[in-house]
Protein backbone atom coordinates (compact mmCIF):
# COMPACT_ATOMS: atom_id res chain seq x y z
CA UNK A 1 0.00 0.00 0.00
CA UNK A 2 1.35 3.43 -0.93
CA UNK A 3 1.99 5.97 1.80
CA UNK A 4 -0.08 9.14 1.89
CA UNK A 5 1.64 12.06 0.12
CA UNK A 6 2.36 13.79 3.44
CA UNK A 7 4.27 10.72 4.67
CA UNK A 8 6.67 10.20 1.77
CA UNK A 9 10.30 10.23 2.89
CA UNK A 10 13.66 9.80 1.13
CA UNK A 11 14.89 6.18 0.91
CA UNK A 12 17.83 6.81 3.26
CA UNK A 13 15.45 8.08 5.97
CA UNK A 14 12.80 5.32 5.73
CA UNK A 15 14.24 3.22 8.55
CA UNK A 16 14.50 6.14 10.95
CA UNK A 17 11.01 7.34 9.98
CA UNK A 18 9.49 3.90 10.64
CA UNK A 19 11.25 3.66 14.01
CA UNK A 20 10.09 7.12 15.10
CA UNK A 21 6.57 6.51 13.79
CA UNK A 22 6.25 3.27 15.77
CA UNK A 23 7.11 5.18 18.94
CA UNK A 24 4.82 8.16 18.28
CA UNK A 25 1.91 5.94 17.18
CA UNK A 26 2.20 3.84 20.35
CA UNK A 27 2.41 6.92 22.57
CA UNK A 28 -0.48 8.70 20.87
CA UNK A 29 -2.75 5.64 20.94
CA UNK A 30 -2.12 5.16 24.65
CA UNK A 31 -2.00 8.77 25.90
CA UNK A 32 -3.44 11.10 23.24
CA UNK A 33 -5.56 10.41 20.14
CA UNK A 34 -5.49 9.50 16.45
CA UNK A 35 -5.21 13.15 15.43
CA UNK A 36 -1.93 13.55 17.29
CA UNK A 37 -0.69 10.28 15.77
CA UNK A 38 -1.47 11.50 12.25
CA UNK A 39 0.11 14.91 12.82
CA UNK A 40 3.17 13.24 14.37
CA UNK A 41 3.61 11.10 11.24
CA UNK A 42 3.26 14.16 9.01
CA UNK A 43 5.75 16.16 11.05
CA UNK A 44 8.19 13.24 11.14
CA UNK A 45 7.96 12.87 7.36
CA UNK A 46 8.45 16.61 6.84
CA UNK A 47 11.56 16.49 9.02
CA UNK A 48 12.89 13.50 7.06
CA UNK A 49 12.53 15.51 3.84
CA UNK A 50 14.54 18.44 5.24
CA UNK A 51 18.03 18.80 3.75
CA UNK A 52 19.94 17.90 5.83
CA UNK A 53 17.45 16.10 8.01
CA UNK A 54 17.90 16.76 11.72
CA UNK A 55 16.57 13.23 12.34
CA UNK A 56 19.62 11.64 10.69
CA UNK A 57 21.59 11.83 13.95
CA UNK A 58 20.31 10.96 17.40
CA UNK A 59 18.10 8.35 18.98
CA UNK A 60 14.64 7.67 17.61
CA UNK A 61 13.06 7.93 21.07
CA UNK A 62 14.51 11.43 21.52
CA UNK A 63 13.13 12.59 18.17
CA UNK A 64 9.77 10.91 18.79
CA UNK A 65 9.49 12.75 22.10
CA UNK A 66 10.55 16.01 20.43
CA UNK A 67 7.93 15.60 17.69
CA UNK A 68 5.07 15.05 20.14
CA UNK A 69 6.35 17.86 22.38
CA UNK A 70 6.60 20.31 19.45
CA UNK A 71 3.05 19.49 18.34
CA UNK A 72 1.93 19.74 21.94
CA UNK A 73 3.39 23.23 22.22
CA UNK A 74 1.42 24.40 19.18
CA UNK A 75 -1.80 22.73 20.35
CA UNK A 76 -1.60 23.49 24.09
CA UNK A 77 -1.21 19.83 25.07
CA UNK A 78 0.39 20.85 28.38
CA UNK A 79 -2.55 23.08 29.41
CA UNK A 80 -4.67 21.18 31.94
CA UNK A 81 -7.83 22.93 30.71
CA UNK A 82 -7.43 21.27 27.29
CA UNK A 83 -8.29 17.76 26.12
CA UNK A 84 -6.18 15.74 25.60
CA UNK A 85 -3.75 16.85 28.30
CA UNK A 86 -0.49 15.46 29.62
CA UNK A 87 2.24 16.90 31.81
CA UNK A 88 5.48 17.52 29.93
CA UNK A 89 7.35 15.59 32.62
CA UNK A 90 5.12 12.56 31.98
CA UNK A 91 5.81 12.83 28.24
CA UNK A 92 9.58 12.69 28.85
CA UNK A 93 9.18 9.81 31.30
CA UNK A 94 7.09 7.68 28.93
CA UNK A 95 9.60 8.16 26.10
CA UNK A 96 12.48 7.51 28.50
CA UNK A 97 14.35 10.74 27.80
CA UNK A 98 15.67 13.50 30.02
CA UNK A 99 13.74 16.77 30.21
CA UNK A 100 16.62 18.65 28.58
CA UNK A 101 16.70 16.15 25.70
CA UNK A 102 12.95 16.33 25.08
CA UNK A 103 12.94 20.12 25.19
CA UNK A 104 16.08 20.36 23.06
CA UNK A 105 14.72 18.13 20.29
CA UNK A 106 11.40 19.98 20.41
CA UNK A 107 13.18 23.32 20.03
CA UNK A 108 15.26 22.00 17.12
CA UNK A 109 12.07 20.79 15.41
CA UNK A 110 10.13 24.01 16.06
CA UNK A 111 13.02 26.08 14.70
CA UNK A 112 13.50 23.86 11.62
CA UNK A 113 9.79 23.90 10.79
CA UNK A 114 9.20 27.51 11.93
CA UNK A 115 6.51 26.31 14.34
CA UNK A 116 4.94 28.63 16.89
CA UNK A 117 1.81 29.02 18.99
CA UNK A 118 -1.25 29.48 16.78
CA UNK A 119 0.59 27.91 13.81
CA UNK A 120 -2.20 26.84 11.44
CA UNK A 121 0.06 24.39 9.58
CA UNK A 122 0.52 22.20 12.64
CA UNK A 123 -2.79 22.89 14.39
CA UNK A 124 -4.91 19.80 14.97
CA UNK A 125 -7.82 19.75 12.50
CA UNK A 126 -10.33 19.52 15.36
CA UNK A 127 -9.02 22.82 16.73
CA UNK A 128 -9.16 24.84 13.51
CA UNK A 129 -12.77 25.92 14.03
CA UNK A 130 -11.83 27.74 17.22
CA UNK A 131 -8.36 28.82 16.10
CA UNK A 132 -8.03 32.56 16.78
CA UNK A 133 -5.97 33.44 13.70
CA UNK A 134 -6.78 30.77 11.10
CA UNK A 135 -9.75 32.78 9.88
CA UNK A 136 -8.33 36.31 9.97
CA UNK A 137 -7.61 38.04 6.68
CA UNK A 138 -6.95 41.66 5.83
CA UNK A 139 -9.38 43.45 3.53
CA UNK A 140 -8.26 46.96 2.63
CA UNK A 141 -6.08 46.96 5.75
CA UNK A 142 -8.92 45.93 8.04
CA UNK A 143 -8.68 42.50 9.70
CA UNK A 144 -11.87 40.46 9.36
CA UNK A 145 -12.94 37.04 10.53
CA UNK A 146 -13.87 35.21 7.31
CA UNK A 147 -16.30 32.94 9.15
CA UNK A 148 -18.63 35.94 9.28
CA UNK A 149 -17.82 37.39 5.85
CA UNK A 150 -19.99 37.13 2.73
CA UNK A 151 -19.60 33.87 0.82
CA UNK A 152 -17.81 35.61 -2.08
CA UNK A 153 -15.02 36.76 0.26
CA UNK A 154 -14.84 33.31 1.87
CA UNK A 155 -14.53 31.60 -1.52
CA UNK A 156 -11.81 33.99 -2.69
CA UNK A 157 -9.89 33.64 0.59
CA UNK A 158 -10.08 29.84 0.28
CA UNK A 159 -9.02 29.93 -3.39
CA UNK A 160 -5.95 31.97 -2.38
CA UNK A 161 -5.11 29.59 0.46
CA UNK A 162 -5.73 32.19 3.17
CA UNK A 163 -8.18 30.04 5.15
CA UNK A 164 -8.07 26.28 5.80
CA UNK A 165 -11.50 25.44 4.36
CA UNK A 166 -14.83 27.04 3.54
CA UNK A 167 -16.73 27.52 6.79
CA UNK A 168 -20.26 26.14 7.03
CA UNK A 169 -23.04 28.50 6.02
CA UNK A 170 -24.19 30.48 9.03
CA UNK A 171 -27.76 31.77 8.70
CA UNK A 172 -27.94 33.15 12.23
CA UNK A 173 -27.63 36.78 11.12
Amino acid sequence: MAKPVGEKVPKQMEGKFEEITRLTDAFCSQHLNAEYAEMSRQLGAALCRKRPSPLAAGQAKSWACGIVHALGMVNFLFDSSQTPYIKASELYQVFGVAESTGQGKSKTIRDAMKMSYYDTTWCLPSRLDKHPTAWLISVNGLPIDTRYAPSEIQEEAFRRGLIPYLPPINDSF
